[in-house]
């Protein structure tokens, strides 16, 4: 029974291996997933901020999408910035 564990556990982390290393391949060929993730950490940082700005004449859902909005915003001026300054690669 010792040994079938064993053999069990190494199984296991044979996984998590290959599991590690499937996530670390598809996270250099899909950024969608990481770039929403980094958007709602920064979200996170920013919607406290809002609501406290707003000295609670704000719900806590409307100081969210005001975050999200900021970044989106963000996001296309940072967008359009590389555009103008690099037409050849578009």
């Amino acid at each position: 029974m010792r040994k079938k564990l064993e053999m069990s556990g190494k199984l296991l982390s044979m996984n998590v291996a290959e599991a590690i290393s499937f996530v670390w391949l598809q996270w250099r060929s899909q950024k969608l997933p990481l770039a929403i993730f980094v958007a709602l950490c920064l979200n996170l940082m920013i919607a406290p901020i809002i609501y406290a700005a707003a000295d609670g004449t704000l719900e806590r859902l409307s100081a969210w999408s005001i975050g999200i909005l900021g970044l989106v915003i963000l996001a296309i001026v940072i967008y359009l910035f590389v555009v103008v300054s690099q037409p050849e690669h578009f």
